[in-house]
């Protein structure tokens, strides 16, 4: 079952689709600051080398499957699969969003 997210987030699924960091730093404000596997990455430059590097380490796709708001985020509960330890794993992605751009994201287990 399909579910309807947010377009900059819908956008941000789809770049991570194609591997792309450029088009992933691109759904993101200027200022905007990425959380994950305990790294702080501040600003579209960071982010960007943040997708590059994840992407270079591992094969993966993202399954979004389900959609909720929790104090004052969207949270996208997403499986990824993939060539890395512990695949398939769910994940959790709390997304801020500044009009059409994301302000914040930080991805949890």
């Amino acid at each position: 079952m399909a579910i309807e997210l947010p377009k900059p987030i819908a956008g941000y699924f789809e770049a991570d689709k194609c591997l792309s960091a450029e088009a992933i730093a691109a759904c993101f404000a200027p200022a905007a600051v990425v959380r994950d596997e305990g790294h702080t990455y501040a600003g579209r430059d960071a982010i960007r080398r943040w997708k590059d590097q994840s992407s270079a380490k591992y094969n993966y796709r993202a399954e979004p499957f389900l959609i909720a708001e929790e104090g004052g985020r969207i949270v996208v509960a997403c499986r990824l699969v993939g060539d890395f330890p512990g695949s398939p794993v769910d994940l959790s992605y709390f997304f801020v969003l500044d009009g059409e751009e994301i302000a914040e994201l930080e991805i949890v287990p």
